[in-house]
């Protein structure tokens, strides 16, 4: 497969979050599947930082909404007002409306926003009084939430954290990444001289391209069997649905695609399992890489 600018883009990617590469590639890798993000961390981390910087690298229209207890779900995808001279009232759009949406600290608004949200990303289109309205193409959310035990939480229940494609945590930088952020330019400097590295139309292209990646039927026997092992083992409380294997198939696709590969191998299920499965299977076994480590060492690659 010929190079699909997505290696220079993710350079340019890494100027601006350090030390994070792995996450960045789960990050363009959910978009490219066309899933939604969820970012669970503590405050200060760089996960508005890094939703602002995939949208001016992707030319995309971005908007931060910030979810506290009192957001309404007008505010969040627009409402009705009367307009006195034309006798009548005017939907006027609100900032769903956006091509990347950040809905930061998700989980600090009521059940009620936060469906609001989600009933736009899952149907990709908002109606109101009876009038449908569809959403941006691409359209991409990244939700970030912080960890339950923080005042003022209202925790996303497992339906609604399953219309996530993926979950991530960016933790805390390492040293020398710390140095380097420490001693050098401001992160708001530098994306505001960031350029665009891919039109919108080379995405959608790419996105569409996510779909045509092979998989082949042995591909198919180690995905069934993962999910299998998930409901069976006895390790967990519940298994991945099917709704879950197939958002796992689909972000192999697209890690593939971003290795310039046609075809699925299993290292790509392995590459994204930990951020698609984490959040969908519950365990008290710890963090994504936790819960994933028995899959990975149980369920043979067929």
């Amino acid at each position: 497969m010929t190079d699909n600018g997505l290696n220079k883009l993710l350079a340019a990617a890494n100027q601006i979050i350090l030390g994070k590469d792995r996450q960045i590639r789960l990050a363009v890798c959910c978009l490219l599947a066309k899933g939604h993000l969820l970012i669970e961390d503590v405050p200060g981390v760089g996960k508005t930082t890094l939703s602002h910087t995939l949208a001016k690298l992707f030319g995309m229209d971005y908007q931060r909404i910030q979810f506290t207890s009192d957001l309404l779900p007008a505010d969040i995808i627009g409402s009705s007002v009367f307009v006195a001279d034309q006798h009548q009232f005017k939907f006027h759009l609100g900032p769903i409306f956006k091509q990347m949406i950040l809905a930061d600290e998700i989980n600090r608004a009521t059940p009620k926003a936060q469906s609001a949200l989600l009933e736009a990303m899952e149907e990709r289109q908002v109606t109101v009084d009876g009038q449908t309205y569809n959403l941006p193409e691409p359209f991409f959310v990244i939700a970030t939430q912080n960890p339950s035990y923080h005042v003022g939480t209202f925790p996303l229940p497992e339906s609604q954290l399953d219309r996530f494609l993926m979950r991530i945590e960016l933790g805390y930088p390492d040293q020398r990444a710390e140095r380097e952020l420490l001693g050098g330019q401001s992160r708001h400097e530098l994306l505001e001289n960031l350029s665009e590295q891919m039109p919108l139309e080379q995405l959608l292209a790419l996105q569409k391209a996510v779909a045509s990646i092979y998989t082949s039927p042995a591909l198919l026997d180690y995905v069934q069997a993962i999910i299998a092992f998930t409901r069976q083992s006895g390790q967990y409380d519940s298994g991945l649905s099917p709704r879950a294997g197939l958002a796992l198939l689909m972000a192999a696709k697209a890690w593939a695609l971003m290795d310039r590969r046609d075809a699925v191998i299993p290292e790509d299920v392995q590459a994204v399992l930990s951020a698609v499965a984490g959040h969908r299977i519950r365990s008290g076994l710890g963090d994504s890489d936790a819960i994933v480590a028995p899959i990975l060492t149980n369920v043979a690659v067929i």
